[in-house]
């Protein structure tokens, strides 16, 4: 090979192993390796947020003998990168002809084309990758920790982070592993919340604080064993300013990513009933120490608080909201939860484009449950970073399981439901027995 030829490899590196050594080894026959390393949200467009940071990968790639530099690659084209380099080779896998990767790899051969370079294409190591590995680890624990990152990576690398309900380790087993295919991409719950209300409602309390936060926080320990993903914990309006710095100590004991805190004192009435008479919303200079005394008392930055603004449900409209999102980013907020009881997301939508004005402007957080018919699209064009669909499992489940107990006390006998409800081999198949 002459020298000063240049090659260029793309990869994930999210854990390396012998496949990408081959491809490195291989790179490096034809020339100077390059690179490109795909970033956070490049490889969340497609699947799974990486275990390590891109900062933790690059790292590791640049002490690489066999690697001459790193550069990122901020989507899964490669188009910008090679048109800046005009390389002499790319270097890949031959799994890319088929799946989410073949229309990169027939525009890596275009591109290639304009400047005499070719494309290398060795053969895929089989029986190994990233996603198994990473699996494999995942099975045998999740570091605390670890999980309390990655809300705050999805932040900065998604367009929008898709949040479900969870109220057991069977809900939090449903959001764990399900994954569709739309449009040639994985598709897939990043995380959970864990609900004031439905947690109330399975325990047939009403959804007015009766539950004890410590009670709620113990019983998140079964739904982290069994899940990775990080988790969301609505904690009402925090309660006591004395009692926060205990609650954010065990939040982040199991592993939890982030706290929502409402600006309503008194006794809680839930936010979606028409009547709010006598609910009175916290001043926001009272509310926003309840904030700093979060950001003050957690151990990990990564642990975000997220502020909840009820203006619009009590009516007192955008301006208050306005000024309250305001006071609350400076407090240390990381994100403003802009709460609407409308059909339509118009009141929102009026907020977010007035906030996202202000220099004291943060992401912003919606939850749908009135205004059902919004697209995740719509959020992200109005500057929405998360998305939590906050009863819907639990909402679903009830009518679902009451049409079964009135079958069968109708019918005498269980058989007549049986088509209707997932087979008892599959609910065992759930659950991992090591």
């Amino acid at each position: 090979m002459k020298k000063n030829k240049q090659v260029y490899v793309g990869l994930s590196a999210d854990i390396l192993h012998e496949g990408h050594i081959n491809i490195l080894k291989i790179a490096n026959k034809f020339g100077e390796v390059i690179v490109g390393l795909l970033t956070d949200e490049a490889i969340s467009s497609y699947k799974s947020i990486p275990h390590l940071s891109y900062k933790q990968r690059e790292i590791i790639l640049k002490n690489m003998r066999l690697v001459r530099k790193v550069i990122p690659q901020k989507t899964l084209d490669y188009t910008q990168n090679l048109r800046l380099i005009k390389p002499d080779y790319v270097v890949h896998g031959d799994d890319w002809k088929t799946g989410v990767q073949k229309k990169t790899r027939s525009k890596v051969i275009k591109e290639l084309k304009k400047w005499n370079g070719k494309l290398i294409e060795p053969g895929y190591t089989k029986n190994i990758s990233s996603t198994i590995i990473k699996n494999k680890i995942l099975d045998i624990s999740l570091l605390p920790q670890n999980r309390v990152s990655r809300l705050k990576r999805l932040f900065s690398s998604k367009k929008i982070v898709r949040i479900l309900e969870s109220h057991n380790s069977l809900t939090g087993l449903i959001i764990e592993n399900l994954k569709i295919k739309k449009n040639n991409k994985e598709i897939q719950f990043d995380g959970m919340w864990s609900s004031s209300l439905t947690d109330s409602a399975t325990r047939g309390k009403p959804d007015n604080s009766s539950l004890d936060l410590s009670v709620r926080v113990s019983s998140l320990s079964d739904m982290m064993d069994a899940t990775t993903k990080p988790l969301i914990f609505d904690a009402d309006n925090g309660g006591q300013i004395e009692h926060l710095p205990y609650l954010i100590k065990s939040l982040e004991r199991v592993g939890t990513s982030a706290i929502i805190i409402e600006d309503k004192i008194g006794l809680k009435k839930n936010s979606l009933f028409k009547n709010q008479t006598g609910t009175q919303q916290d001043k926001p200079q009272v509310f926003a120490k309840k904030i700093k005394k979060i950001c003050f008392s957690r151990k990990s930055k990564n642990f975000m608080v997220i502020a909840r603004i009820e203006s619009f449900i009590l009516g007192k409209g955008l301006d208050d909201a306005l000024k309250r999102a305001k006071v609350y980013s400076k407090a240390g907020a990381d994100a403003i939860l802009i709460h609407s009881k409308e059909k339509t997301p118009k009141e929102i939508f009026s907020f977010s484009k007035e906030f996202r004005k202000s220099k004291n402007f943060i992401p912003l957080v919606s939850v749908p449950s009135t205004y059902s018919k919004v697209y995740e699209k719509d959020l992200i064009k109005n500057g929405f970073k998360l998305v939590i669909y906050a009863n819907q499992l639990l909402r679903a489940a009830y009518p679902a399981m009451l049409n079964t107990a009135e079958t069968i006390l109708k019918k005498g006998r269980a058989f007549d439901i049986e088509k209707k409800i997932i087979p008892i081999k599959e609910i065992i198949s759930l659950i991992k027995n090591d």
